[in-house]
């Protein structure tokens, strides 16, 4: 393994998010087997289920500054507890890169 993996490291939106348009583009120039376009869409569904997880986190961060009596101060944040559809995917909502 190369040092500049961490296993423990959070996976990071952006380099997710740039991931999952090259499969979105790979997927749309139809040049891909049957296999590698299923594989592809199976990522991308990961992807795309942690990156819409973090932006959901963000916009409710974002309504707990706005609701602070206009003061901007920062509370306790703690994410709801993911559905039963999802939580056979917690496991996928990390980017395997």
């Amino acid at each position: 393994m190369s040092p500049s993996k961490n296993p423990a490291k959070p996976p990071d939106f952006e380099k997710s998010l740039e991931r999952l348009e090259k499969i979105v583009q790979e997927m749309e120039d139809g040049e891909l087997p049957l296999e590698k376009m299923m594989q592809h869409f199976e990522e991308g569904m990961r992807l795309l289920r942690f990156c819409s997880h973090k932006l959901n986190e963000v916009e409710q961060k974002i309504e707990i500054l706005l609701k602070q009596d206009g003061a901007a101060q920062l509370a306790p944040f703690q994410p709801a507890p993911e559905n039963e559809n999802e939580s056979h995917a917690k496991s996928d909502d990390a980017p395997g890169f």
